[in-house]
């Protein structure tokens, strides 16, 4: 026997006793020996599907109906425009992910406490039975407000996805749907605030080339961004076009986009990049810089630097027949304009002036180093900002974002090719058609971080205390708590939200949410607090119809997935499960339409087929979905060298923006300033140190920030999150192979491993008033002092040993057990990169 031959059939050997080994019952230890494979070796495409922005394709090789291995895309030879996409490691251990011991075999309903884990199988039609039922009683009783369909982006399949549940209950009437995200709430009203955008329109990653400065804040795509497509690899192939690139890169964390790729690094305390963005300004704006090189573009294009633009847009909108600018005009002030503040004049008098100085204090950055970003800016033909999406992740995150956005618009420069404006660069992509979800008929939305306290609040939560949206005024309460949850490819559900006693608290309570549906493919932490779990199809056992997804970069594809082996035990995909469901709520006609899975793929990819975005596909799309599932994998160059702002500032088309002009001093803002609940509000102050909004972008001391002094003797340590190469989010901690390839450990500088005694290796118990996890030490010089670097995601596992605060001892380590709900001013959006710990050895 040929040694490949004899390889493949003992992976084929070893898969199927995985498989034998996964039964339920309690023959688990009796593993029958299976037989040795007879059949051809097949080979399909599908695709990983995890949310990190590429949606890469896979290689799937299967005999017998086992997988045997996967492999990545290596069909072609890399050229300039067209080029393989290779999957990383979480992509080609899907095979591990497959056959996971914690797969979910079959419905079953909740037989102990929430939480427990204690469950009994039942069939698929008495789970679709119990939950069609449920939701038609609850909405009979207390409306479609009451429920919600969480938000979820664990899994980014084209037509079996989560908006299969979002189309079922919009048939019935709709459910309370949310706004925002758990990635980019705070950057994204930052963005909207100051330029009218999403927060994802900087200039394309490829124009970095014709960049001779980057200033990266937080930006780390060769981590979070890995693929051999994409912004990871688009980024390096655009340093390594741009001979004299100076790259500046700020971060907390020494990260692998760096390795020597850096002509700096600049460790900086996490919450303080507002403070070191002012100090710059300062440095632009007092030397008299801008005076001389940028002040004609500021006034050209800008509202808000100085007193007189904001009067004079003030005195439009008080002209204007809009109620909503007549509103703005009445609280616009233009003593609080930006150049005042930043210089400490006027009104700011009494403040401290923003020098370097004064920044150094607050971030660790050396003023030197400081004024030298400042030159840096000033000198650069072509500056390239950008602001990972790290900084928004904290307390008062949106001022943060606007004080980082600033430095783009200071320089002038906006506009050029090879300049950006700070927003995450824009991506491009391939169209792929996918199943109507249809519209909602509720009006109403709550911020995607909301739903647990509106679990025993909705009823008085309002626009002016939680930002909710569609009710008739600020003081008009959603009127009614969630009594439904439909979670689906969903780890917000506990391990990804906040503050994870807090919310396994909430559910505990069953006077509250009275059902929780869990859809997925594992038991994950989150679905062992459901009632109902449903067993979702993997990837490499569905059909279906995916493109590139968010941040694919320059290069668009689409891949025809065909199931790889038949869906195992008694799995069924998110669209099934959902036809189920709608039977017993009388729609079934109306959901499936009386198309098969197989006619509805077909109908889909006809659509994809002739959509003018995929023009130019390599190879051609064939005639059908089955002669495409037979190619697999479908590319194309999309030549999109999109620049930031280009369309204003070139082409003369207004932003979005109530001024129509990049708003340093935003009028929306000064008005809710003047309306929302907040720190300081006269109508209903919060208390909450750093729960302000402003106008103008402002440095913030917020709750648990370094300057908290209320925190920082308990807790003195700053503790920094950040996306691990092994997993995405919580996607994927259930693989070995990763958890071997990346450890989970807390890094630490040596200076703060000497300072408390520590080793690498040591196990700790880092804890505050929120939670306690147990973690393993790592001593490395790649995170800042006095800053400990923990990656997210890792999965919630609590033990039986009671922590120093009176928590049981989290040992998965998962972050979210010390990070805090307290939803951010403006977005109401998550701060969970804002903690402060303490620790003690184990």
């Amino acid at each position: 026997m040929e040694r490949r031959s004899f390889l493949k059939m003992s992976a084929a050997l070893g898969c199927a006793a995985t498989v034998t080994g996964c039964n339920s019952s309690s023959d688990d230890a009796n593993v029958i020996p299976p037989k040795p494979p007879v059949g051809d070796e097949q080979v399909t495409w599908s695709s990983c599907l995890v949310n990190c922005g590429s949606n890469c394709p896979v290689k799937v090789f299967s005999r017998d109906g086992v997988i045997t291995r996967v492999e990545t895309d290596h069909d072609i030879t890399d050229g300039d425009d067209i080029y393989q996409v290779r999957a990383c490691a979480r992509g080609r251990s899907l095979r591990q992910r497959t056959y996971a011991v914690d797969r979910l075999k079959s419905p079953m309903k909740r037989v102990g406490k929430r939480g427990e884990g204690k469950f009994v199988p039942i069939t698929w039609d008495e789970a679709a039975k119990t939950i069609g039922n449920k939701l038609t009683s609850v909405i009979a009783e207390h409306g479609n407000k009451a429920i919600f369909r969480s938000y979820g982006s664990g899994a980014y399949y084209g037509f079996a996805s989560n908006a299969c549940f979002n189309r079922l209950l919009n048939l019935n009437g709709g459910c309370l749907s949310y706004y925002g995200n758990y990635s980019w709430a705070q950057q994204q009203e930052a963005a909207a605030h100051t330029f009218g955008t999403g927060s994802t329109k900087g200039s394309s990653t490829v124009t970095l080339s014709n960049s001779d400065f980057l200033l990266g804040i937080a930006y780390n795509p060769s981590e979070i961004r890995q693929s051999g497509s994409g912004e990871g690899y688009d980024y390096l192939k655009a340093l390594q076009k741009s001979n004299g690139l100076k790259v500046t890169m700020i971060d907390p964390r020494y990260t692998d986009s760096m390795l020597g790729k850096e002509s700096t690094w600049l460790p900086i305390r996490p919450g303080t990049d507002a403070a070191m963005a002012e100090a710059i300004a300062y440095q632009m704006i007092s030397s008299g810089w801008v005076d001389t090189n940028s002040l004609a573009f500021i006034n050209k294009y800008a509202v808000g630097f100085d007193a007189a633009s904001i009067q004079a847009q003030k005195d439009i909108f008080a002209a204007s027949d809009d109620a909503t600018k007549q509103e703005y005009a009445a609280v616009m002030n233009p003593e609080e304009n930006y150049r005042d503040y930043i210089l400490g004049l006027g009104i700011y008098a009494d403040a401290p002036k923003k020098t370097a100085e004064w920044a150094e204090k607050i971030t660790g950055i050396p003023a030197a180093q400081i004024k030298q970003i400042a030159t840096d800016l000033q000198n650069a033909k072509a500056p390239y900002i950008v602001v990972g999406a790290g900084v928004n992740r904290q307390a008062n995150g949106e001022q943060s974002m606007r004080a980082l956005y600033m430095l783009s618009v200071l320089t002038g420069k906006l506009g050029t090719l090879g300049a950006s404006n700070g927003e995450l660069p824009s991506m491009s992509g391939m169209y792929r058609a996918g199943i109507p979800a249809g519209s909602n008929p509720v009006k109403e939305k709550i911020s995607f971080f909301t739903w647990s306290e509106a679990i025993h609040h909705g009823e008085t939560m309002t626009a002016r205390s939680h930002g909710v949206k569609g009710t008739d005024d600020l003081d008009t309460p959603l009127g009614t708590n969630i009594k439904v949850i439909i979670s689906a490819s969903d780890s917000t559900l506990l391990n990804q939200h906040a503050q994870i006693n807090n919310t396994a608290e909430i559910y505990q309570d069953e006077s509250g949410v009275e059902l929780i549906v869990s859809c997925d493919c594992w038991m994950t932490p989150g679905a062992k607090f459901a009632d109902i779990i449903l067993p979702d199809t993997s990837w490499l056992e569905s059909n279906d119809l995916v493109n590139d997804s968010y941040a694919s970069g320059a290069l668009g594809y689409i891949t025809a997935m065909k199931s790889a082996i038949e869906p195992m035990w008694d799995c069924k995909s998110m669209y099934e499960a959902s036809a189920m469901i709608a039977k017993y709520m009388g729609c079934e006609a109306e959901f499936t339409e009386g198309k098969t899975e197989e006619q509805w793929l077909e109908e889909l990819y006809q659509k994809t087929k002739d959509s003018s975005t995929n023009l130019g596909v390599v190879p051609a799309f064939p005639a059908t979905y089955k002669e495409a599932q037979e190619i697999g994998f479908f590319r194309k160059h999309m030549q999109d060298d999109h620049v930031a702002l280009s369309s204003y500032i070139n082409g003369g088309e207004p932003l979005a923006t109530p001024s129509g002009k990049i708003e340093i001093y935003s009028a929306e803002l000064a008005w809710r300033a003047a309306n929302w609940d907040q720190e300081n509000s006269p109508l209903n102050p919060t208390g909450i140190k750093g729960d302000t909004i402003t106008a103008i972008p402002q440095y913030t001391v917020t709750w648990d920030g370094f300057e908290d002094e209320d925190t920082s003797t308990d807790y003195p340590i700053q503790l920094a999150g950040y996306h691990t190469k092994g997993r995405t989010h919580s996607s994927y901690h259930n693989v070995p192979w990763l958890r071997e390839a990346v450890e989970d450990a807390v890094w630490v500088n040596p200076m703060d491993g000497a300072k408390h005694g520590l080793s690498s290796g040591d196990n700790i118990e880092m804890y505050n008033e929120r939670g306690s996890i147990a973690v393993k030490v790592r001593i490395t010089p790649r995170v800042a002092p006095g800053v400990f670097a923990l990656g997210q995601g890792a999965w919630f596992n609590p033990g039986k040993t009671v922590g120093s605060t009176g928590h049981i001892i989290d040992e998965g380590g998962a972050i979210n057990s010390l990070t805090r709900y307290q939803p951010s001013p403006v977005a109401k959006g998550n701060p969970q990169h804002t903690i402060r710990v303490a620790i003690k050895k184990i």
